[in-house]
């Protein structure tokens, strides 16, 4: 089982039609099955995380922030875990905004 309690995460790539960047982190938390997270940094003010751990650690999960544009912004998202040999994790996200356009995208967040 995947271990995200007190995991922190940069992103290393997204789409362009994304909000987070390289500067943007990732602080996790889990309760056996319930993941959540807190982020911010680059283009994002404060943004949420709640999320749903499969038996594989894949964390089907919800997501809401407000971007510097003073926009509120929401989301689904499909995280996929990567475990390398030195225990560090990448997730590989696949989402869709639920909120502006309703365009998709994906990222890729890894685990510092």
């Amino acid at each position: 089982m995947v271990n995200y309690h007190r995991k922190t995460f940069r992103s290393s790539r997204t789409s362009d039609n994304g909000d987070i960047n390289a500067e943007t982190v990732f602080i996790f938390h889990q309760d056996e099955n319930i993941v959540s997270a807190s982020y911010a940094g680059g283009n994002v003010i404060s943004g949420h995380i709640i999320a749903f751990m499969d038996e594989k650690g894949v964390l089907d999960m919800r997501y809401h922030h407000i971007n510097t544009n003073n926009e509120l912004m929401t989301g689904i998202c499909t995280s996929t875990p990567e475990v390398l040999e030195n225990k560090k994790i990448i997730l590989h996200e696949k989402w869709q905004w639920t909120s502006g356009d309703m365009s998709k995208g994906e990222s890729v967040i890894e685990e510092i």
